[in-house]
């Protein structure tokens, strides 16, 4: 953590204690010396700086960047101890409780990947550059100083959200409030959160921007107020909600946090969705139940919709994320397992088998952007690019592809564990929900929906 000279904490200790204290009098001698030279060197970082509140309250250069010699990051510039890194233990000199909410966030341990599937596409599968260049760009590197203050390369400049910092710290406050202008307005904007929150694996930004929310918003841009200090829905406006609105910005019954997962009441990242606290509570862990979690966002909801809106929409999500589960992810997740019981596919390697990958994009991206979809209010992706995609991965290569390695199993030789992992398969095709498959539809539903098909064709054919 950076500490200052004994000439420069009279000063500090003055002013700016925290978010919204009292400004300092006048710049520091020190930022002042820093701002003489960077305003001809670096004009751009000066001008951004110089339209933040942090100029206005003169928060300049050494505040934020200043460093004691022990640190591991700080060199010698111009007779001052300096550090290229602010890290979130530095912002919250001034920004306590921000920061305190950041780094118990789920964003501020983002970093942490190096064990996940992700990272060993990215630096196995891939290579080592497709990580640096990608995932850690939006996960966060960890920050190596290879000496005298001086930051590796292959792991800075970054600014990604879990960023592992020299002084120790989990994460990065750039990563939504950019240097140097740290704008609250542009941390507002879903622009900001689509750096990292887009494509196929996780497509907030797409969904959103889909959505009757998305819609609503760009038509009405300049109503938003975006720049106002105060920023409450349904009081300072009321055109849309942004990303930030419902996830971590103030309503008239709720306070500004900065823990993003705050409000979120499912986990949609994994194979099988949870309620968001179910795997901490099976560690004995502590933490805000998902039921408060829920109530917190519908209380968002609520400032621009009736309880009705608001507990049938809910309603119709947790339909959505019971279907992917019942139906597609915990009958997938018995065939994976099924599969590798039996010795069928390896267990030490990912990725090596076909039907691995197949499994993935199932769940890791067609499912993911099914259960985003309907989060999101987002029809096509929720059907389309969600539920359709992950029907076809299901029926047409993963069941077929399990089926294969049984046989070619039986055929080798492991007749047990073959028969095995088809009777899973049978099992789970057995399933109500998929007895279509099978050609075992309930006969009043296939009469009902040939009734429905031949009225859908009449309607077309006048």
């Amino acid at each position: 953590m950076k500490r200052f000279p004994a000439v420069f904490l009279a000063s500090l200790l003055v002013a700016v204690p925290a978010a919204g204290g009292e400004f300092l009098e006048a710049l520091s001698e020190i930022s002042a010396e820093c701002v003489d030279c960077h305003k001809e060197v670096s004009p751009g970082l000066y001008g951004q700086w110089g339209m933040s509140k942090h100029f206005g309250a003169n928060v300049g250069c050494y505040e934020c960047h200043g460093a004691e010699a022990s640190d591991a990051d700080a060199f010698d510039h111009e007779g001052w101890n300096i550090s290229i890194i602010v890290s979130p233990l530095d912002c919250k000199k001034c920004h306590e409780k921000e920061t305190e909410e950041f780094m118990a966030s789920h964003h501020a341990s983002a970093g942490k990947i190096l064990g996940s599937l992700d990272n060993f596409l990215g630096e196995v599968v891939e290579g080592p550059a497709a990580a640096m260049n990608g995932c850690k760009q939006c996960h966060g590197s960890e920050v190596k100083v290879t000496g005298e203050g001086q930051l590796d390369p292959a792991t800075w400049p970054n600014t990604g959200m879990g960023r592992i910092n020299p002084d120790g710290s989990n994460g990065s406050c750039a990563a939504c409030h950019s240097r140097h202008a740290f704008s609250a307005s542009q941390a507002r904007q879903p622009e900001n959160c689509g750096k990292c929150h887009l494509g196929p694996d996780h497509p907030q930004k797409e969904i959103y921007e889909e959505s009757k929310h998305g819609i609503a918003y760009y038509g009405n841009i300049d109503r938003m107020n975006l720049d106002n200090s105060k920023w409450i829905v349904g009081e300072d406006y009321w055109a849309a909600p942004t990303c930030a609105t419902c996830h971590m910005s103030a309503t008239s019954e709720l306070p500004i946090s900065h823990d993003i997962g705050a409000r979120i009441s499912w986990t949609l990242r994994p194979p099988i969705s949870e309620k968001v606290d179910a795997k901490a509570l099976k560690e004995g862990k502590k933490v805000k139940p998902w039921k408060k979690r829920r109530d917190d966002m519908q209380s968002v909801c609520s400032s621009c919709h009736s309880p009705q809106f608001v507990e049938s929409f809910y309603f119709q999500f947790d339909s959505a994320v019971n279907l992917y589960n019942d139906k597609f992810a915990i009958p997938g997740t018995r065939i994976m397992n099924a599969l590798k019981e039996h010795e069928m596919i390896t267990t030490d390697t990912p990725f090596d088998d076909e039907i691995e990958w197949t499994w993935f994009y199932l769940w890791h991206h067609e499912g993911r952007r099914a259960r985003h979809g309907a989060a999101m209010m987002a029809p096509d992706y929720t059907q389309w690019h969600g539920f359709y995609e992950v029907a076809d991965r299901f029926y047409i290569e993963l069941v077929p592809q399990a089926k294969e390695l049984a046989e070619h199993a039986i055929h080798n030789g492991n007749r047990e564990g073959g028969e095995a992992v088809l009777a899973v398969i049978d099992e789970v095709l057995h399933m109500d929900d998929h007895k279509w498959f099978l050609g075992e539809m309930d006969p009043e539903e296939r009469a009902a929906r040939k009734r429905a098909a031949a009225e859908f064709e009449k309607r077309y054919a006048q």
